[in-house]
């Protein structure tokens, strides 16, 4: 039986993706290869998961004319979800490929100011489902307190249940002291949110030992894009490598990561099975293009080439 995975999405935008031969200023940019998608971190999220065959539920905040785009868009993608209005217009990001640099161009607007009401009204109803894991993902529109996260550890904690949070900074700070079952920061994240550098693999394993006998997370899972990721719970370190492929862009590979790894532990895997479900799902979407994500046959098969690999 699957667990109920729902996600949290306070900042989601209408992502569009087009493909350019060259990006040039003043010049009209003549596009191709355009697409829309539904964003935002939970969002994504909740996208490969029902890509994977979850039964995962999206909550997100949404506003104005884009907001009802950004409905049309989950609802295409097969994702069962709740909007909650707001006030003011959920963002349109843009995400541009220039095919003679082989370069990605990202233009990430900082979306609305949402009020009060507007994202208590999202814990709210996320404290009338039924769920087993929440996972929050994202970052924090303005208007919305940096213990926003914290207080939904909280309510999580209440119900037995287990939160799973991307996201940095402040609010990040905030839901470790709360704490959380499993956090996954980019490298840089984390080393913003410890204080010091940490390109050297050793000082990078002693912090995230350190973080998580600090007892904030029981999992923390850190993604080093295409040096892989590194893992650390209170008995074990690991390390996995990414697969070699030629990228073809970047954008989700976080959040795909961290629905893969959210599914293998939903699933009973053992942890080092859904480390590398989580390495997978963020590799397989590296080859596609723009805003699409992964695919479930390419999830399974870089899920058995990194089994094998660890000896699982």
């Amino acid at each position: 039986m699957h667990k109920r995975i729902v996600t949290l999405t306070l900042n989601p935008a209408v992502d569009a993706s087009c493909t350019t031969d060259k990006v040039r200023a003043v010049h009209k940019v003549r596009t191709t290869n355009e697409r829309y998608d539904p964003g935002g971190g939970g969002i994504n999220v909740a996208r490969v998961l029902n890509e994977l065959g979850a039964g995962s539920f999206a909550v997100y905040l949404a506003g104005g004319s884009p907001g009802d785009v950004l409905d049309e868009l989950v609802a295409d993608a097969g994702v069962m979800a709740h909007r909650v209005h707001t006030r003011e217009d959920t963002r349109v990001s843009h995400v541009v490929y220039e095919s003679s640099s082989g370069q990605e161009f990202r233009f990430t607007p900082e979306g609305p100011t949402v009020q009060t009401r507007e994202w208590q009204a999202a814990l709210e109803f996320i404290e009338m489902l039924d769920f087993d894991y929440v996972v929050a993902s994202g970052s924090l529109p303005r208007g919305t307190p940096v213990d926003v996260y914290a207080r939904l550890a909280a309510l999580v904690k209440r119900r037995g249940a287990r939160m799973v949070l991307d996201t940095s900074g402040p609010a990040l700070e905030a839901a470790l002291e709360e704490g959380v079952y499993m956090v996954k920061p980019s490298r840089g994240e984390f080393a913003t949110l410890m204080g010091r550098s940490l390109e050297d693999p050793g000082e990078l394993e002693a912090a995230a030992r350190d973080c998580v006998a600090g007892g904030g997370t029981e999992i923390l899972a850190i993604t080093l894009g295409h040096d892989g990721a590194v893992l650390a719970t209170p008995d074990a370190f690991l390390r996995l490598a990414t697969p070699r492929v030629t990228a073809r862009s970047a954008v989700g590979a976080g959040d795909s990561f961290v629905a893969g790894m959210t599914f293998g532990l939903s699933r009973d895997e053992s942890i080092r099975r859904a480390f590398a479900l989580g390495v997978a799902a963020g590799t397989a979407t590296v080859l596609t293009s723009g805003t699409d994500l992964c695919h479930k046959s390419d999830i399974d098969h870089f899920w058995r080439m990194l089994c094998e690999e660890c000896g699982d």
